[in-house]
């Protein structure tokens, strides 16, 4: 019932959908395989500004609450219904990694924080924050486990 953390959301997802993500990995870590270390620098801001797929899920379902919360108080109780179907997805989405949000959000290229950090992950041996480390892009890809 309980899945790992790093590898929840992809068990989840699509296996076609998991394959377009890691394939965008690899070409945007590509892209960066002979650039100066001030534009990894650049990509590696980019990422930190990237919203992960944990962080949609905790925009969308609290305006959904909100909004059904508002319009359960001032017209009807029925609306209450919409916070407590929200509530049930996110404690599913919290154990096993699932909501009816997910599958599009993942079609959407919305990656999930691990997938993002193995990107960081190979951006930065390629700038050579890890001195001892020279290898190609195909070592670099296995060691961040994009296979």
């Amino acid at each position: 019932m309980l899945t790992e953390s790093t590898q929840r959301v992809s068990k989840h997802t699509a296996s076609r959908v998991n394959e377009k993500i890691r394939q965008k990995t690899i070409e945007n870590i590509g892209r960066y395989q002979y650039a100066s270390p001030e534009d990894i620098s650049k990509r590696l801001a980019e990422l930190d500004e990237e919203w992960d797929i944990e962080r949609f899920l905790q925009i969308m379902p609290a305006g959904l609450v909100l909004i059904g919360t508002v319009l359960g108080f001032f017209f009807s109780k029925y609306w209450l219904i919409i916070p407590a179907f929200v509530s049930a997805f996110l404690i599913n989405h919290a154990i096993q990694g699932w909501c009816p949000p997910v599958p599009v959000l993942r079609r959407f290229g919305v990656r999930t924080i691990y997938e993002i950090e193995k990107e960081r992950y190979a951006l930065k041996l390629i700038r050579g924050d890890f001195k001892d480390v020279d290898m190609g892009l195909e070592g670099i890809t296995r060691a961040v486990d994009l296979k």
